[in-house]
């Protein structure tokens, strides 16, 4: 597998010069779209790895590292000239696996990478596996979705109505097909456990604003919609 590299700096110099060494050493490189929105940027690439500046437009690394920890456990590497050891306690802190500073030997950098993916995939780990819908992030492992900083929890059927719906990419599907998807035989199931199960998971996603984004079908079932 091509490990991916998600690069958040925006010095374009060395950014360039990052990508063409870690390409070199065969990983795939990315970058943000648009540094306000890097959480888009990373729930798209699923990275299994990223290299993170301090200083950054609008938000710092900081920021990014506490929004990305919220959702994923991959790999995070600041990568910084601010030497203030505070700096380096609070990435620590955050959740970061390591700190360098700039400037930095290309191959010492190499050497912490390589070192920190043996460490997290040696093991058969997956891969971060998030789904952005509406602004929010589904994160499959943990069976949650979070939106503007809050969590919530969903039950395992919950989650999965979700994640179906959701996978469809704006399509119905069916009562029918939704029972059978949940509980494999729909014929022991009463017609009106699917509503409840439906009804719940909408009281929920209101709390994060999301409740309309479920929409019924008359006679033909539901619908995960981008608001």
């Amino acid at each position: 597998m091509e490990m991916n590299i998600f690069v958040v700096e925006d010095d374009d110099a060395l950014f360039a010069a990052l990508k063409t060494g870690l390409e070199s050493w065969s990983f795939k490189v990315t970058r943000p779209d648009n540094f306000d929105e890097v959480m888009r940027s990373f729930t798209e690439q699923q990275p299994q790895l990223v290299i993170m500046d301090v200083v950054l437009p609008k938000y710092d690394g900081f920021y990014w590292c506490r929004e990305i920890r919220a959702v994923s456990e991959v790999p995070i590497i600041f990568l910084s000239s601010r030497d203030h050891p505070m700096d380096m306690v609070m990435a620590m802190n955050m959740g970061a696996d390591d700190y360098v500073q700039k400037p930095f030997h290309t191959e010492v950098l190499y050497s912490k990478i390589q070192a920190i993916l043996r460490r997290t995939y040696a093991y058969g780990k997956d891969k971060p596996n998030i789904v952005e819908w509406n602004g929010a992030l589904i994160d499959i492992k943990r069976g949650v979705i979070r939106r503007e900083g809050k969590e919530v929890d969903l039950t395992k059927n919950e989650f999965f109505m979700l994640t179906l719906l959701v996978e469809s990419n704006n399509k119905i599907i069916s009562r029918h097909d939704l029972m059978r998807k949940l509980w494999e035989d729909e014929q022991f199931v009463n017609d009106n456990t699917l509503t409840a199960n439906i009804t719940r998971l909408r009281q929920k996603l209101e709390e994060i604003g999301l409740s309309e984004a479920i929409v019924t079908k008359k006679g033909l079932g539901y619908m995960a919609i981008s608001l």
